[in-house]
């Protein structure tokens, strides 16, 4: 075949490519195999019925539009995969042929994250739940094994309760071996008060547990567990059942899409953030994925314009038994154009409200922060952020003239494989070159967003993660060094052969 840019591209460059989000797509019929032996086949059979219910999955569910507004049912995904190369189409389910595949994409090494393995732990019935995903996790281990010197799948971890998620922990990575692991952005739960008076509410009505701030649980001990086991910690979401979408429309499944990703993501990096969770555990990296960094920036910048004005010392701005009331009533009654009811006294109070204590309104206490400055280190000490190759604000991450405190956020190369918005996999890499042609970003970005950010998130956890890979020199080099070393020639044989 005729060598492809992506394939150029990666062999002018003196660093590997790591893909810290690529996509598989599961065999069914494989995956049912090990389901009805893990779980027996009856259950079996009951989860094959619901995945090959086409229309459900196809983004129809046989009901009228007059039905479909009075229940708001929202518009689901179709056409999923990209069909014009039958490679393309074919390469997500068949683990040898993206092997054969790797030169030509120009990415050294890739880690995997499932489809159906992203609904899974979003089911609500518990039995069902433990028993797919433990299928999922031994099909996962058992499909990719052959291919782990350039690739890797990311077993699926239920967040339920903190039991559950260590449970199957253990056995994904104590038992199967398995290196890389996925949560979802939250658990959806019913909220107690409605569901006890409307238990049918649920789980249109429900909130959305972000495993930190005001969670359910204390979900400490599955952090220290992620430790132990030398496992960072990925999320990723999506359009899929029992998680919050950025949007409820039941006639356009774009409208639904757009910013969901980011939306979830957002929501737990801030609870991560503001339960302390990435305080108590500094080691423990965070990777935010398939969501961009744009969002990131933002609330990065946002945090810090919140803290300035609302920090325990900037509060005194702000406290109502500060104002001089009288002057305060005294021109009200001068100045305003037309009378009010009642008293001033009770327009005041109204206004103002009452005093509080400030010790309770420290609601950026779980981050010890004494300064503004303080910010960059929380926010980009242990969080990640995976962006797509064709995504141009990417470079934001990198803009230090724009980022306060000329922070450099950890945005990561995630080539989103086995989507349908990567309609030509052997483009990937070249799409990403596209900000350095367009000088959005330089060299030294490209090589920290391809290869030195996603090795960190997850050889700072396990230095041996990519161990007996093309990238295996290179990046035991740049963690030891503290720094970015140029592959060798050696390393980029090894990736080529």
């Amino acid at each position: 075949m005729p060598r492809t840019r992506s394939q150029e591209i990666r062999e002018q460059l003196g660093h590997p490519i790591v893909d810290c989000d690529g996509h598989l797509i599961e065999l069914l019929p494989h995956y049912l195999e090990i389901l009805a032996e893990t779980a027996g086949s009856e259950l079996a059979d009951q989860v094959a019925t619901g995945l090959y219910a086409g229309p459900r999955w196809l983004g129809g569910d046989g009901l009228d539009e007059a039905k479909r507004r009075d229940e708001r049912r929202v518009k689901g995904s179709w056409w999923a995969m990209p069909t014009r190369s039958a490679r393309d189409c074919a390469t997500p389910l068949l683990p040898r042929l993206l092997h054969e595949r790797m030169d030509e994409l120009g990415i050294d090494f890739t880690i995997l994250y499932p489809g159906l393995g992203l609904i899974l732990p979003t089911q609500p019935d518990a039995e069902i739940r433990r028993a797919t995903i433990r299928a999922f996790n031994r099909y996962a281990a058992c499909t990719y094994g052959d291919y782990s010197d350039r690739m890797t799948p990311a077993a699926v971890i239920p967040m339920h309760t903190p039991e559950e998620a260590i449970d199957e922990l253990q056995h994904a990575v104590g038992e199967l071996g398995l290196k890389a692991i996925s949560i979802p952005p939250g658990v959806w739960r019913p909220i107690p008060a409605l569901h006890r008076e409307h238990p049918d509410a649920y789980p249109d009505a429900g909130w959305l547990d972000n495993y930190g701030l005001d969670s359910a649980y204390d979900y400490d001990p599955f952090w220290a567990q992620c430790l132990e086991l030398r496992v960072s910690v990925t999320s990723h979401g999506g359009v899929v059942s029992n998680l919050p979408w950025h949007g409820r429309s039941i006639s356009n499944h774009m409208f639904n899409h757009i910013g969901t990703h980011a939306y979830q993501q957002s929501l737990l990096c801030k609870s991560i953030l503001l339960g302390g969770v990435s305080q108590r555990f500094p080691d423990l990296n965070f990777g935010f994925l398939e969501c961009g960094v744009g969002w990131a920036c933002n609330q990065y910048a946002d945090m810090i314009g919140h803290w300035e004005k609302r920090n325990p010392t900037a509060l005194e701005n702000l406290d109502p038994s500060k104002l001089d009331r009288p002057q305060f009533l005294d021109l009200i009654q001068r100045y305003g154009d037309r009378p009010f009811p009642g008293e001033p006294h009770q327009m005041s109070v109204g206004l103002l409200g009452a005093p509080i204590d400030h010790d309770e309104l420290d609601e950026f206490a779980a981050l010890q922060i004494s300064n503004a400055s303080d910010f960059r280190e929380r926010f980009t000490r242990s969080f990640y952020f995976g962006c797509e190759a064709d995504d141009p604000v990417s470079a934001w991450a990198f803009d230090e003239r724009v980022n306060p405190f000329q922070a450099r956020l950890r945005a990561m190369f995630g080539s989103d494989i086995g989507h349908w918005d990567v309609i030509e996999m052997d483009r990937v890499v070249e799409e990403v070159y596209e900000m350095v042609d367009r000088g959005t970003i330089n060299e030294e970005d490209l090589r920290e967003f391809t290869f030195e950010n996603p090795v960190r998130l997850h050889g700072s956890a396990n230095p041996s993660f990519f161990d007996g890979t093309p990238v295996e020199s290179a990046s035991r080099r740049m963690l030891q060094s503290n720094t970015i070393a140029p592959a060798t020639n050696q390393d980029a044989q090894r990736a080529s052969s």
